[in-house]
């Protein structure tokens, strides 16, 4: 990867990170009154959400620069072990909806940043 790829690769990292916590913070602003439960799991579910987009995006770029699939293989099986746990924790803890307002907060990043790369890598062929 060249010095170009790699500054609108953080360039577009920046954009996807910035986008998810406005709108999270916005939903959650808009939830908190009625239902203050499910502001925290989308507060919650958008912080891991970057967490872990940012850990697959690092997990990728180490898996093309060692080719070490086994790593690759158990650092994502530990970070969905670990989502899971929180995840499971607030259905535990609050009312078993919130798991809903969680996974959309949580796969916001991933949606966002495979729409721009798309529109990204559309534009330049």
């Amino acid at each position: 990867m060249n010095a170009s790829e790699s500054a609108t690769l953080a360039r577009l990292r920046v954009s996807v990170v910035a986008t998810t916590l406005v709108v999270a913070a916005i939903a959650a602003v808009a939830l908190l009154p009625a239902l203050p439960y499910a502001a925290l799991a989308v507060g919650v579910g958008a912080a891991c959400g970057v967490a872990n987009m940012l850990a697959i995006m690092r997990g990728s770029e180490r898996l093309l620069n060692t080719r070490n699939a086994a790593f690759f293989g158990l650092s994502s099986l530990l970070r969905l072990a670990a989502f899971s746990i929180v995840a499971a924790a607030l259905a535990v803890r609050g009312p078993w909806w919130a798991l809903g307002p969680f996974l959309a907060a949580f796969f916001l990043p991933l949606a966002t940043y495979a729409f721009r790369a798309w529109r990204l890598f559309r534009s330049k062929t």
